[in-house]
């Protein structure tokens, strides 16, 4: 194996983050040399448009596989819920570290009840979009993009009343911020995940260390529901396996149709998508 291991990674704050906790096994782990390789993604760039509309998670993978191809670096990482569900199969994912917080935690209130009426939340999510309106209809969703500082300034500045973010982005940032919120979380949400190329049978083994087996169980569960729904970045879904239970959720855009439950994650999609109307299920293709 050549060292140092260059992991890729995305040079905001909270993926430099993230990258760093690999590294730290895998030095605890081997003792290997690591060298980080910040790469800039589509999705970095462009912060005006959601992300829906700009192609999707590939954004925010396009340039760390074009990496990882290339020989220019040996593993990504990835946080999890914002990789597609289906991957080309020239890339692997053979680690995930420990699960962080699953939950998402609200800024700016001490609650949603708590929102004042007509409050303006930041958020480009539809799965948060819709959860939110599905309890308090009077609130007004405002697409925001950006890192977890700039979505933090934007309520500071008061450009909107509050806004959702992920608890454990807010714990590796070591950022003591906000409440959490009793929402059904995004597929894999807390998740970080480690990719190579699918021929690296040589670090397949090396990563195996690092691997936290409860986690990738639990990762597999989600996105086995995400795939067999044939959801897209424009649909509501919520999902979280936990003891061996797979709860999970979609939801129209407005709110007004939600449909959750528990099983398997094949058999839950299907009865989720027969409870649905014709106009939720049109937004899935299984």
């Amino acid at each position: 194996m050549v060292q140092p291991l260059r992991i890729g990674t995305r040079g905001s704050p909270l993926a430099l983050a993230q990258a760093r906790l690999v590294a730290e096994a895998l030095r605890a782990a081997h003792g290997c040399a690591i060298e980080l390789v910040p790469i800039t993604t589509s999705g970095d760039i462009v912060h005006d448009r959601p992300l829906a509309e700009m192609g999707g998670k590939a954004l925010w993978t396009r340039e760390l596989d074009a990496s990882l191809a290339a020989g220019r670096t040996d593993l990504s990482v990835h946080s999890m819920k914002d990789v597609e569900t289906v991957r080309p199969a020239q890339f692997a994912i053979p680690a995930m570290l420990e699960r962080g917080d699953t939950r998402d935690r609200l800024i700016g209130a001490a609650g949603i009840g708590a929102l004042a009426q007509g409050a303006r939340v930041g958020t480009s999510s539809p799965r948060r979009t819709a959860q939110l309106l599905a309890r308090r209809p009077d609130l007004h969703p405002i697409p925001i993009r950006g890192n977890v500082q700039t979505r933090l300034a934007k309520v500071a500045r008061g450009e909107v009343d509050a806004t959702l973010l992920a608890a454990a982005g807010l714990d590796r940032l070591g950022i003591a911020a906000g409440v959490p919120v009793d929402l059904l979380p995004a597929p894999a949400q807390g998740a970080i995940g480690v990719e190579i190329l699918a021929e690296r049978d040589d670090l397949r083994a090396l990563l195996a260390a690092i691997d936290h087996r409860p986690t990738h169980a639990a990762v597999a569960a989600e996105r086995a529901f995400l795939a067999a729904l044939g959801g897209n970045c424009h649909s509501a879904v919520a999902a979280l396996a936990e003891g061996g239970r797979l709860k999970a959720e979609i939801l129209s855009a407005d709110g007004r149709e939600v449909h959750a439950g528990e099983g398997e994650p094949e058999a839950l999609a299907r009865r989720l998508l027969e409870q649905a109307s014709p106009a939720l299920r049109a937004l899935f293709a299984p």
